[in-house]
C-alpha cells in the first residue's frame, strides 16, 4: 500500500493551499476523463451539493486518476485518505464478489429492470456488503448495457468466430465466457489496449460502446459486434467517519443530489450509447447488432461457466441472484 500512501501525501499537498470556509470538504476521486458522460454528471452532482448546501459542503473532484489510480480508490476511501470515490461495480470483485452480479453475461440487460435496481432490495443488499468493508454507498450510476466486440480481420458474429482470437478480457470472472467460445482472453489495463490492437498483440477488443469511440478503436479495428452482454454501474461511495460527522440537514442535501444523479444517469447513458454507434459508423467501423437469436445462442454458451464461477466465489451469490432476478 506504499503507493497509495505516497499518492495520498501528494493529494494533501495539492489541496493544502485551498482555504475553505465550508463546514465539510468532500474530495472525490474517479478514473474517467472529463469528456466521459458519467464524469460530466459527477461535476453536476458536485455543483448541486455546493448550491443546495449554501456552500457549507465544498466538493472537489479529482478525475482522470489525478488523486488515486482506479484500483486504489476503494482502500483510499475506507482509510479516510480521501472522502469519496466513484468506481465501476466490478472493481470490488475480489473484495465483495457479489458486486460482480450485474456483469454476469446477459443477466441484466432490460432497461426497465436497470431502472428499478437503485433503491431495490438487491441494491440494499450490496450496500450492506459495502458498509461491512468500510464505505457508505450514495449512488448507483448506470453506465453501460451495450458492449462491443471489435476485430480487424473478420467480424465476430457467431461463437465459432472467436476460436483462437486473442481478446482483451474484462476480469477473471467474465473471461470464463470468452474461454467458453474458444477465445484467448488477456488481462490488460485500458490505456494499453489500443497499442496492443495496433501491434497485433491482441486480435480483438471488448469494451462498452462509448469507450470504443473515445479510445479510437475504429482506427485499428474494422468490425464491431454490439452485444447486450452486461450492465455496468459506476457507484459513488464515501468514508463512514466523514459521513457520520455531517450535520443531518447536510446528509439530506447529499442524499437528494445522489438521488438526482442516479436518475439522470439513465437517459445520459442511453444517449451516449446511441451517439457512440453513430460516431463509430461515421468513422468507418462496420457494426453488427446481435439479433435475439444470436443473443440466445451466446447466452447458452457463455452464461453457465460464468454463473458457476460466480456462485463458487460468492458466499451470498445465490441470494443476490435471487434478488436481482426479482427486479
Amino acid at each position: 500500500m506504499r503507493i497509495v500512501l505516497i499518492i495520498g501525501l501528494a493529494l494533501g499537498l495539492l489541496t493544502a493551499g485551498r482555504a475553505s470556509a465550508a463546514e465539510a470538504v468532500l474530495r472525490l476521486s474517479h478514473p474517467m476523463p472529463p469528456s466521459h458522460h458519467i464524469a460530466k454528471l459527477i461535476d453536476g452532482w458536485a455543483a448541486d451539493i455546493q448550491s443546495a448546501s449554501g456552500g457549507r459542503i465544498e466538493v472537489q473532484i479529482f478525475g482522470a486518476e489525478q488523486a488515486f489510480k482506479a484500483p486504489q480508490n476503494i482502500v483510499a476511501v475506507a482509510r479516510g485518505q480521501i472522502e469519496a470515490a466513484a468506481s465501476v461495480n466490478f472493481q470490488w470483485g475480489e473484495t465483495v464478489p457479489e458486486m460482480n452480479v450485474t456483469i454476469l453475461p446477459f443477466l441484466l440487460t432490460d432497461l426497465e429492470r436497470i431502472r428499478r435496481f437503485p433503491g431495490s432490495p438487491a441494491a440494499a443488499f450490496l450496500e450492506e456488503k459495502l458498509a461491512q468493508k468500510g464505505v457508505v454507498n450514495l449512488a448507483w450510476l448506470y453506465t453501460s448495457r451495450l458492449s462491443v466486440f471489435t476485430s480487424q480481420r473478420r467480424p465476430l458474429i457467431q461463437s465459432e468466430d472467436f476460436r483462437g482470437v486473442k481478446i482483451r478480457g474484462l476480469n477473471r470472472l467474465v473471461d470464463n465466457a470468452l474461454v467458453a467460445v474458444g477465445a484467448a482472453p488477456s488481462a490488460m489495463p485500458a490505456p494499453e489496449v489500443y497499442q496492443a490492437l495496433q501491434s497485433g498483440v491482441l486480435d480483438a477488443g471488448m469494451t462498452d460502446l462509448s469507450a470504443a469511440y473515445s479510445r479510437k478503436f475504429f482506427e485499428v479495428q474494422k468490425y464491431g459486434t454490439v452485444t447486450p452482454i452486461s450492465a455496468v454501474y459506476y457507484h459513488i461511495y464515501v468514508n463512514p467517519d466523514w459521513y457520520r460527522k455531517l450535520a443531518p440537514d447536510l446528509r439530506d442535501v447529499l442524499s437528494a443530489a445522489s438521488r438526482k444523479i442516479t436518475i439522470d444517469a439513465i437517459p445520459a447513458t442511453e444517449a451516449a450509447a446511441e451517439e457512440a454507434m453513430l460516431q463509430l459508423s461515421a468513422k468507418g467501423m462496420v457494426l453488427h447488432t446481435q439479433t435475439a437469436e444470436e443473443v440466445a445462442a451466446f447466452t447458452r454458451i457463455m452464461q453457465p461457466p460464468v454463473l458457476k464461477a460466480f456462485l463458487e466465489a460468492s458466499p451470498d451469490g445465490q441470494k443476490i441472484l435471487d434478488l436481482l432476478n426479482g427486479l
